[in-house]
């Protein structure tokens, strides 16, 4: 996932993944392909490929039905996001605007703030553990220094390098990927271990999609096809939603090969790890099995690079958010690279599954309130004026407080109001109510303008 803030110059990272010719013909499927291919690669971050490999192997012969709940959360609410762009055709900050500009400015605050604290680390920690402590025994805070030490410079100089590495590391990744996942659906043994999942599968692929950050980077993935596009110029209002449109079906179909592959392969091979695996563990075992030693050492340093592009990405998008916000200050940019550098060291020296841990109680946070956004901006403006927009995310953000808390302590009293509200026990409490919301308030409207 690839975050990006106000300054134009910082598309300049991102915008050669978007290759348009003068004359965008949006029937033209060259094109469409090419900007498909362009917005999962976007999407694409190494973090994502170890989430879905033990969410399969947990959840055994109901892989399906995780599956269905995960490519919900991190390929389908995301294609949403590109069609509120395609509908908007403005920036992130158009999706909270309905609601209050304020609301909108404290919610992108949110999610950059959020980016830079979780995410971000976490790529730091999966490159340590698949690319680093297999081969060297030296410690995660070492591997976490120096690769933030190394980003901080690419973040200054702005390097185009990294468009050049990640033109050419997703399609590998994505090759070898496909590779491990048709060898092992020929080469799975007869038994599959019974799900240990403490959830409804469903629920718990829902809400593991969560930790993909997808999502945020449907609001903001589809901003940059809308600047990419803008910038090309002779591109009508018409023409670019059908290329967003387009184009994100493309985007989304390799998200769901991927993610519904990895979690088969998962639960088809549960029964050859041991319970205690961990996520970069699995994912490297079953590389290996796939396609031996070499093919587990070219994943592991494809992927480790793929996370050092990220990392860069999110940290200048960031920096250049804040740098607008101070009046084009080079020093805010500065201070704020420093600063998502040192949060990166320090978290990143931690394992990768604690650091997926302490992100939940912000994900129950910011995720409803991103979804609910997402589809109000989607469906016709009828059915969300400004009215429904506050009365929905109002109800979303108090019934996901239990949720939030839910992770942070343990008290009877929250344990009370949990069983009370519907499926606040599967940390989904907004959900039925923020419908009854969206239901009543258009039924109140309508029933006013009659």
């Amino acid at each position: 996932m690839i975050i990006l803030g106000k300054d134009k110059r910082v598309y300049s990272i991102v915008i050669k993944r978007f290759p348009f010719s003068r004359k965008i013909n949006m029937n033209n499927k060259k094109t469409i392909l090419i900007i498909g291919f362009a917005i999962f690669a976007s999407f694409f971050g190494a973090g994502n490929l170890i989430l879905p490999p033990q969410l399969g192997f947990n959840s055994g012969p109901e892989w399906w039905l995780v599956a269905l709940g995960f490519i919900t959360s991190a390929a389908v609410i995301p294609l949403l996001a590109l069609f509120g762009h395609a509908k908007l055709q403005g920036t992130m900050l158009d999706f909270g605007n309905k609601v209050s500009p304020l609301f909108s400015l404290i919610y992108c605050l949110c999610v950059y703030i959020i980016a830079i604290a979780l995410p971000i680390p976490r790529t730091a920690a999966v490159t340590h553990e698949m690319a680093i402590a297999p081969f060297l025994d030296t410690s995660s805070l070492l591997t976490s220094s120096l690769y933030f030490g190394i980003a901080f410079i690419f973040i200054m100089k702005r390097d185009s390098i990294l468009s050049i590495l990640g033109k050419f590391l997703t399609p590998l990744i994505v090759l070898i990927l496909l590779a491990i996942i048709i060898i092992g659906l020929f080469t799975a043994p007869e038994n599959m271990n019974p799900s240990v999942l403490e959830s409804p599968a469903l629920i718990a692929g829902l809400l593991e999609g969560y930790q993909t950050y997808d999502a945020l980077g449907g609001i903001l993935i589809g901003g940059v096809v809308i600047i990419s596009l803008n910038l090309e110029g002779g591109v009508s209002f018409k023409d670019k939603k059908a290329i967003i449109a387009k184009s994100g079906l493309v985007a989304a179909s390799g998200l769901f090969i991927i993610y519904a592959g990895m979690i088969a392969l998962g639960a088809l091979h549960n029964t050859e790890f041991e319970a205690s695996i961990s996520r970069p563990e699995l994912l490297a075992g079953l590389s290996i099995k796939t396609l031996g030693n070499i093919g587990n050492l070219f994943l592991s340093v494809l992927i480790s690079l793929a996370c050092f592009t990220t990392a860069v990405s999110v940290i200048v998008g960031t920096a250049d958010f804040f740098k607008g916000l101070f009046k084009e200050s080079q020093l805010a940019y500065i201070i704020t690279a420093i600063v998502a550098c040192l949060i990166g060291v320090l978290v990143g020296q931690f394992d990768v599954h604690y650091i997926i841990l302490v992100a939940v109680p912000a994900l129950m946070f910011i995720y409803p309130l991103t979804i609910v956004l997402i589809l109000l901006n989607v469906i016709p403006e009828k059915y969300s004026t400004r009215l429904v927009f506050r009365a929905v995310v109002l109800v979303t953000f108090i019934f996901s407080i239990p949720d939030f808390l839910g992770f942070l302590m343990e008290a009877e009293w929250l344990t009370s109001i949990k069983e009370f509200i519907p499926l606040a026990t599967q940390n989904s409490g907004w959900a039925l109510p923020a419908l009854v919301t969206f239901g009543i308030v258009n039924l109140f409207s309508r029933g006013r303008a009659t």
